[in-house]
């Protein structure tokens, strides 16, 4: 099935970039600088879709909205809710069924494709003095482990106490002006895993203060969401989303960009 992009011109999703809605599902745009849940009356992504669907469908006594994934509040993207308890339990199975396939693959070098496909794209730029040769694809390897004193991740390339495998395959679609950008395809789900693993090699995503760069970025992270392929929850028919990074992305390479988009080496 070809990639949806649908966006609704309704009053009432003014504050959601709306991909596709069906009975079940929601899948939207997520902005820099959103988070996707929280707690109190923090407004987030959850309560903002909460909010759309009570309008929309004049639901004053509430409305269910299922998170069964999350991305970063920095990053931008797609990203898929549940409009239902059926559609929230078997899109979570399918993402844990999904993890649990790629952890038992992470040792080979042919990893096979599950029902579940993620493609994000990143803007990097070299640390000077820092950063080691960045080949045009390839896979990263590395252990992650969490280092609460510092609040942040932290990669090392063998095993140790509460380090978990992490593994990512991407390709370099433009390079210039200090810096490249880069497609991503995560082969297992660890929390920062695609900041932490480039930043490890000298490679900071731009904006990403907390792990080391030193560009500013107009908004959040250069770091975007940019496909999910899913298998539908009740239709179980596979279906892929995919939006375009926001306007501060725009550059004079955008149309090397969307062109290399075509050639990557997973889809």
């Amino acid at each position: 099935m070809p990639p949806v992009s649908n966006r609704s011109d309704d009053r009432v999703d003014s504050q959601l970039d709306v991909l596709y809605e069906d009975n079940h599902l929601l899948v939207v745009n997520k902005p820099a600088g959103l988070a996707t849940m929280g707690d109190g009356d923090r407004v987030t992504l959850h309560s903002i879709a909460a909010a759309y669907l009570k309008e929309k469908y004049n639901k004053p006594h509430g409305v269910y909205v299922g998170i069964v994934s999350r991305l970063d509040s920095v990053t931008s993207g797609v990203i898929v809710l549940a409009r239902t308890s059926k559609a929230a339990a078997r899109l979570s199975t399918q993402f844990a069924q999904h993890a649990k396939n790629l952890e038992s693959q992470i040792d080979s070098e042919n990893v096979k494709p599950t029902s579940i496909r993620k493609t994000y794209l990143a803007v990097a730029r070299p640390e000077p003095n820092r950063s080691a040769p960045l080949a045009a694809d390839g896979r990263l390897d590395d252990f992650l482990y969490k280092d609460d004193q510092a609040h942040r991740m932290r990669a090392v390339r063998t095993s140790r106490p509460g380090a978990k495998p992490a593994a990512l395959l991407y390709q370099t679609l433009t390079s210039g002006d200090d810096r490249n950008v880069i497609a991503v395809a995560p082969l297992t789900g660890r929390k920062h895993q695609i900041r932490v693993q480039l930043a490890a090699r000298g490679w900071p995503i731009v904006g990403d203060r907390k792990y080391g760069s030193q560009t500013a970025w107009e908004s959040g992270i250069a770091l975007h969401s940019l496909r999910l392929t899913i298998e539908h929850p009740t239709l179980r028919e596979m279906m892929t989303f995919e939006c375009p990074p926001p306007p501060s992305w725009n550059n004079d390479r955008s149309r090397e960009l969307r062109s290399r988009l075509s050639d990557l080496r997973w889809k």
